[in-house]
C-alpha cells in the first residue's frame, strides 16, 4: 500500500512539474474540440408510423377456392427488401440527391450513405412498422420516408399482381400443350377403335371374361336345347301313344285308361325335370326311364286289347289337338335354340381363332386409354389452377385483403434531433482533460528527473548522506506566487469556458 501512495505523489509530482504544459496541452484540444462541435451540421429526423392490416374475412370465405397467399410472409419480404439497392436508387433519384453526384462513384456513395441512415422499426406481433431516415434537411428527410412509405405500401400489390400474372401464363401455356397431347391421343384411340373394331373388348371385359362368358352361354344353349328337345320327344310320344292308324288316315279313337294316362305323364314330367339337372346315367333317371317304359309297354297291351270307342266324337278329343299344339310350339322353341347354339359355336370359334391377337390389342387399347386419361386429368386440373390463379391475383390486388393504414405521416421537424452538442461538448472537454494529463505524463517519462531522495536511492543503489533544500528569495517566492494565481486563472478560465458553451448551446437554437 505505501509502495502505491509513493508511486501516485510520485505521478503527481511529475504533472506539477510539466503543470504548464498539460493547460497548454487542455486548452489547444478543449478549443479544436468545441469547435469541430460547434460546427456540426444539423440533423433532422423525419420518421412515420404505418400499420399493416392482415386480418381480412376474405381469407374464410375463399379458403379452399384459392391459394390464399401468407400475409405475414408477404409483409416480412416487403419489409427486408424495402431498403435494396434498387428501391433506395430510386427514392435518390426521386429526391433530386443524384443532381449532386459528378460521377457514378459518387452516386454510389450517396446511395450508402442513404442506406446506412434509412431504419425500419417494428414488430410481426403488432403489425406497426416505424420508417425514420436522418436528413442535413427538414425536407429531405421528409420526402425520403415518404418515398419509401409509398414503395412499402404500393410494391406489395404490384409484385404480387406481376406474380399472379405470369402464373396464368404459364399454366395458358401448359394447357395449350396438353390440349395437342389430348387431341392427339383422341385421334390415336380412335382410330385403332376404328381400325379393330369387331376385337374390342365390350363393357370393359377383356379377351378371358368374353371367352369364359361366350362359352357359359354356349353350354347354357346347349342345355336349354337339349330341354327342349326332351320336352318335344315327349310330346311326340304321347301323341304316338293316343293314335293309330295308317299313314295318312285318321285313327280311330280306343277306350284309355285315364290313371295309367296320368301316371305315363307324370313320370315324364319327373324325367324331364330330372334331365335338367342331371345325366342320362344318374339312378333317379335310369328309375324313372325304366318306370316309364314298363306303362308305356301296359298301355301297348292294353291298345291291342282294346276296342275302339262307339262314339264318332272321340276322334275329334281336345287332348289330342292340344298335344298338337304344343309339338308345334316346341319344334319351333328346338329350332330358335339350335339357331342360337350355332351362333354362339360360331362365336366361340371365332374368339378361338382370335386368342393370338386380341389380348395384344387389348393391352394396346388400355395403354391409349391410360394415356388418354392422364392427359385428360391433368389437362382439367390446369383448367382449375388457372382459375385459382386468376382468384388468387385478384385477391392479392384487393385492399381488402392487405391494408395499410398510415398513423403518424412523414413530417418535416422544427428542432434538429443531432447531433446531441451537449454530450460532444461535455465529451471533448474530458478529452481534453485527459489529454493535459497524459502530456504532462509523457513529458516526466521522457524528461525523468528525481523528485525524492527514495528515487535517487532506488535508482543508483547508493546510500544517500544528505539533502540540501532550495531556499527561495523573496522575489522567486512573489514569482512563483503569480506562476500559481496564473495556472489557477487558466483552469478556471477553462472551467468557464465549458459552463459557456453548455450555455450557449442550451440557449441558443442549433
Amino acid at each position: 500500500m505505501a509502495e502505491i501512495i509513493a508511486l501516485i505523489l510520485n505521478f503527481l509530482k511529475a504533472l506539477g512539474k510539466y503543470r504548464w504544459h498539460a493547460v497548454a496541452v487542455t486548452w489547444i484540444v478543449a478549443i479544436a474540440g468545441w469547435i469541430v462541435v460547434l460546427s456540426l451540421p444539423n440533423q433532422y429526423e423525419a420518421s412515420a408510423r404505418v400499420y399493416v392490416d392482415t386480418q381480412s374475412i376474405l381469407r374464410p370465405l375463399m379458403s379452399g377456392m384459392t391459394a390464399m397467399p401468407s400475409m405475414q410472409q408477404q409483409v416480412l419480404f416487403m419489409r427486408r427488401t424495402l431498403f435494396s439497392r434498387p428501391n433506395v436508387e430510386r427514392v435518390v433519384r426521386e429526391v433530386d440527391l443524384d443532381v449532386g453526384a459528378k460521377n457514378p462513384k459518387e452516386l454510389d456513395k450517396i446511395v450508402d450513405q442513404m442506406m446506412s441512415k434509412i431504419k425500419m422499426a417494428g414488430t410481426e406481433r403488432d403489425d406497426i412498422y416505424t420508417i425514420s431516415y436522418t436528413a442535413p434537411t427538414a425536407k429531405q428527410g421528409r420526402d425520403v420516408v415518404q418515398a419509401f412509405l409509398t414503395i412499402f405500401v404500393e410494391g406489395s400489390f404490384s409484385g404480387k399482381r406481376n406474380d399472379s400474372e405470369r402464373a396464368v401464363q404459364f399454366i395458358d401455356d401448359q394447357i395449350r400443350s396438353y390440349e395437342e397431347r389430348l387431341v392427339s391421343a383422341e385421334n390415336s384411340l380412335k382410330e385403332f377403335k376404328i381400325k379393330h373394331m369387331g376385337m374390342l373388348p365390350n363393357q370393359g371385359a377383356d379377351y378371358n371374361s368374353r371367352m369364359m362368358s361366350m362359352s357359359e352361354s354356349l353350354n347354357q344353349a346347349r342345355l336349354e336345347l337339349a330341354e327342349a328337345e326332351q320336352a318335344r320327344n315327349a310330346i311326340r310320344r304321347q301323341i304316338s301313344g293316343d293314335t293309330r292308324g295308317a299313314p295318312g288316315q285318321r285313327a280311330l279313337p280306343l277306350m284309355t285308361d285315364p290313371a295309367l294316362e296320368e301316371r305315363i305323364a307324370a313320370v315324364n314330367k319327373a324325367l324331364d325335370s330330372l334331365r335338367t339337372q342331371y345325366t342320362e346315367q344318374h339312378p333317379d333317371i335310369v328309375a324313372n326311364r325304366r318306370l316309364l317304359e314298363q306303362l308305356l309297354a301296359r298301355k301297348a297291351e292294353d291298345a291291342k286289347t282294346a276296342k275302339p270307342s262307339a262314339d264318332p266324337g272321340a276322334r275329334y278329343s281336345p287332348m289330342l289337338q292340344q298335344l298338337n299344339v304344343a309339338l308345334s310350339e316346341a319344334e319351333a322353341r328346338v329350332a330358335a335354340l339350335q339357331a342360337r347354339v350355332n351362333e354362339y359355336g360360331a362365336r366361340v370359334t371365332t374368339l378361338r381363332g382370335q386368342s393370338a391377337q386380341v389380348p395384344e390389342i387389348e393391352a394396346q387399347l388400355a395403354q391409349l386409354n391410360r394415356d388418354y386419361e392422364v392427359n385428360r386429368e391433368n389437362y382439367q386440373k390446369l383448367l382449375q389452377r388457372r382459375e385459382s390463379a386468376k382468384m388468387s391475383g385478384d385477391l392479392s390486388s384487393a385492399t381488402e385483403l392487405l391494408s395499410f393504414r398510415v398513423i403518424d405521416p412523414p413530417l418535416a421537424p422544427n428542432k434538429p434531433s443531432g447531433p446531441n452538442r451537449l454530450q460532444l461538448f461535455t465529451a471533448v472537454f474530458i478529452a481534453a482533460l485527459g489529454a493535459g494529463l497524459a502530456s504532462a505524463f509523457l513529458l516526466s517519462q521522457v524528461r525523468p528527473t528525481f523528485l525524492s531522495q527514495a528515487a535517487l536511492r532506488d535508482a543508483s543503489g547508493l546510500p544517500i548522506l544528505g539533502a540540501i533544500s532550495m531556499n527561495w528569495t523573496a522575489e522567486q517566492t512573489v514569482l512563483r506566487k503569480r506562476r500559481l494565481i496564473g495556472l489557477a486563472a487558466a483552469i478556471l478560465l477553462l472551467f468557464g469556458a465549458y459552463g459557456t458553451g453548455m450555455a450557449a448551446i442550451l440557449v441558443l437554437p442549433l
